[in-house]
């Protein structure tokens, strides 16, 4: 074996875009004297280049952030996305002006991410992307920026929870999404989309006459009447075995008594 050599990396072929590392120096020569920084983009290409191949999901400026401190890839987020997406496939997220943020493994597919408007499109595989090289935008909404002004007042504590000062109505409304049993109630406390109050209180009622009924419906077959039958019997017969049982035993004590007695009178 006179030679050994990696031919092809990913995407990366031997025969593509080869260059010396003299043309490395070079490049660097040129850009640290002249400012010339055309030689050494030919020479050193971005890291996207190695990602070509993937599908892409093009996020929105103000989710790039979040997604870099580990937030899910949401719908709401998403701005555009690339046709022929499967589920358990490898895809690239990107910015708007074509910047890796990260790779992920798709969740839905093209046609569940055309016809939905939430839920989770893909699962983070690993950031590229450095965090704060977009701005923060999460916790800018009404609800947020509510609580943040409750905690500037002391209305509520360091960690947003109540304290004896917090209004009512912060308590009423407010739904704190890290409590599962919270979130519970507000789920069944919320009718869906398009749904009235009183087709809400109409489903209540037919799931309440549902359950009477299920529960007025004698649930004893005859199969299990025959098994509860002969379980009793046995039962019985077990009783009376002990009753025989005892009275043996007492048969036998009297006659040990009478024998007990004729050896002492003879």
């Amino acid at each position: 074996m006179q030679e050994l050599r990696r031919v092809r990396s990913g995407v990366v072929g031997e025969r593509d875009h080869m260059v010396t590392m003299h043309d490395v120096l070079d490049a660097q020569y040129l850009y640290d004297h002249h400012r010339d920084e055309s030689y050494l983009r030919r020479v050193v290409f971005p890291l996207e280049k190695l990602l070509t191949s993937h599908k892409r999901l093009v996020m929105k400026d103000s989710a790039v952030n979040a997604i870099c401190y580990g937030a899910k890839i949401m719908l709401p987020g998403l701005l555009r996305y690339e046709d022929g997406i499967e589920v358990n496939q490898e895809v690239v997220v990107i910015t708007t002006k074509g910047e890796a943020v990260c790779v992920a493994i798709a969740l839905m597919t093209t046609a569940v991410i055309s016809t939905c408007d939430h839920g989770v499109v893909a699962k983070i595989k690993r950031v590229i992307m450095e965090r704060d090289t977009y701005p923060r935008k999460w916790g800018l909404g009404p609800k947020a920026s509510q609580k943040k002004q409750l905690i500037k007042q002391g209305l509520l504590d360091k960690h947003g929870r109540p304290t004896d000062g917090t209004p009512a109505s912060w308590t009423r409304d407010y739904v704190d999404y890290s409590d599962s049993s919270k979130k519970a109630t507000a789920a069944e406390a919320t009718p869906g989309p398009g749904v009235t109050a009183d087709a809400a209180s109409i489903v209540k009622r037919k799931r309440d006459s549902d359950s009477d009924a299920d529960e007025a419906t004698p649930t004893t077959t005859p199969r299990v009447k025959k098994e509860k039958k002969k379980k009793k019997e046995k039962a019985d017969g077990g009783e009376e075995a002990a009753e025989d049982g005892d009275g043996d035993a007492t048969r036998k004590k009297k006659k040990k008594k009478a024998r007990a007695a004729e050896e002492l009178s003879g």
